[in-house]
């Protein structure tokens, strides 16, 4: 890859990361060795020799053989067998070596009896167990048609395989009537090999799949307020076949977020509807879960907050796919293909279309993406503008009475509250609402805004329901 001056200093400018490394000197051969390995096995990368941690351009001496003995150097202590691109480029009149890797098609590559792998800026030794797994998933073979470990067809459900059945007529227009067996029928859509479950069968027909596959599972958290720290006010280990863990999400996720009821032009009716449109969550949940990286022990995660939703799942993007650039490039194909059948998805590769346009037409931001080496995340913005979750010291919250949480919850949602308001919303008399406004204001938990006779308490830090900024 021929660079220009510019290009070099650019590059140099925005400092190491996954994708670049920064080698000083040419007397680091090794460590440009575990470099070449890491890249090898992680992501595609280059390596600048001559250049300092801090991105100080050193400069190398470049000789006759330079080039053909770092090739061969590489070469010798390197397995499996890897010749990366090297050539010489010049950045402020000082030569540097820049080494093209391109990640193996075959893992794990070693350096001098060591695989390395690359996160982030950091490279690092591989474990044994990251070894095997990167050897099991360089296979041509994938995780879906893999066969279970252990499991039989008597752990296959025989009511689901009905089920599927059911739902594929209906989606699909596929006969449910069918003159093969079951077992045959199973192998033909690759939830059997060799007479045994796949793990893509397990997941989807299984009685209990997490018997075999404990990492399959969905987690779901309703926090109070906006971060992980903030308390949890409810909660779900969703488990069984992928698609009942899909549509326990989806209720739980209807019992976890607001509705809001607007009057309509044409009638003096009410049209309620959630703040967030249900199925572009539901089509996140999918693509989280049958394209996660299930050799990863971790498990998929939504968090639902005050103002936002994140869907977390183990695993990248495939290689060439991208949210800008989403194509059908399935990482578990036969799932896919079995979530397909049952109607859960409609079209290959337009779900990251579709859950744009929903959220469009729904009034709320378009979702956007968080992506980290080893896992990707998703994010839903609430289209309610409110005061986020102010934080009560425990005995502070312990000393107030059900009426004044009332008020808390109360202002949360709809941002400010009067005297008489709260009268009428806990039913009590004007001494006693006074007394509980004035002791919640004392505790710094509520302001008063506007004139004494009609003003309103608001959050503290608040003021009409959205953050008060301060004045540098």
């Amino acid at each position: 890859m021929k660079m220009n001056e510019k290009e070099i200093e650019k590059l140099i400018e925005k400092g190491e990361s996954q994708g670049v490394e920064f080698k000083e000197s040419l007397g680091l051969k090794d460590e440009i060795g575990e470099c070449v390995s890491a890249f090898s096995n992680t992501n595609k990368g280059l390596i600048l020799v001559g250049v300092s941690d801090s991105g100080e351009i050193k400069g190398v001496q470049i000789g006759r053989k330079t080039i053909e003995g770092l090739a061969n150097y590489i070469k010798q202590h390197a397995d499996n067998p890897i010749y990366p691109k090297i050539k010489v480029e010049t950045s402020d009149g000082k030569n540097m070596i820049v080494i093209e890797v391109d990640e193996h098609s075959e893992k794990p590559v070693f350096f001098r009896g060591e695989a390395y792998g690359k996160v982030g800026k950091s490279v690092h030794k591989l474990s044994a167990s990251e070894i095997r797994k990167l050897a099991k998933e360089s296979k041509k073979s994938y995780w879906g048609e893999q066969v279970c470990e252990d499991a039989g067809l008597e752990d296959i459900d025989e009511e689901k395989v009905k089920w599927y059945l059911k739902q594929r007529e209906t989606a699909r227009n596929i006969s449910r009537k069918t003159k093969i067996s079951t077992k045959k029928l199973l192998q033909n859509i690759k939830a059997l090999h060799n007479n045994q479950p796949t793990n893509a069968g397990i997941l989807f027909f299984g009685k209990f799949p997490q018997k075999f596959l404990p990492n399959a599972r969905l987690r779901i958290v309703r926090f109070k307020g906006t971060k992980v720290i903030h308390p949890t006010l409810d909660t779900a280990n969703c488990e069984g076949t992928i698609w009942e863990m899909i549509s326990t999400a989806e209720d739980f996720i209807r019992k976890n977020i607001r509705l809001l009821g607007t009057r309509t032009e044409r009638s003096f009716r009410r049209e309620d509807k959630f703040e967030y449109p249900i199925r572009a969550l539901r089509e996140a949940i999918i693509n989280a879960l049958i394209h996660r990286n299930y050799f990863e022990t971790g498990d998929v995660r939504v968090f639902i907050f005050d103002n936002r939703i994140e869907i977390i799942n183990p695993g990248t993007f495939p290689k060439g796919v991208t949210p800008k650039n989403p194509k059908h490039k399935p990482v578990n194909e036969i799932l896919c293909q079995l979530i397909y059948d049952v109607g859960f998805i409609e079209k290959y590769g337009s779900g990251i279309y579709m859950m744009r346009n929903l959220c469009k037409k729904w009034g709320n931001k378009e979702p956007y993406y968080r992506l980290h080496p080893v896992e990707t995340k998703i994010i839903f913005e609430s289209k309610i503008k409110e005061p986020t979750f102010i934080e009560i010291e425990k005995d502070i919250l312990e000393r107030l009475n059900k009426r004044q949480i009332k008020a808390i919850d109360y202002l949360k949602h709809k941002g400010r509250i009067t005297t008489e308001e709260y009268v009428k919303l806990v039913k009590i008399s004007l001494r006693t609402a006074k007394r509980d406004l004035l002791d919640l204001k004392d505790k710094r938990i509520i302001q008063f805004v506007g004139p004494p006779k009609i003003g309103y308490y608001c959050l503290n830090g608040t003021v009409n329901g959205t953050v008060k900024r301060r004045s540098k």
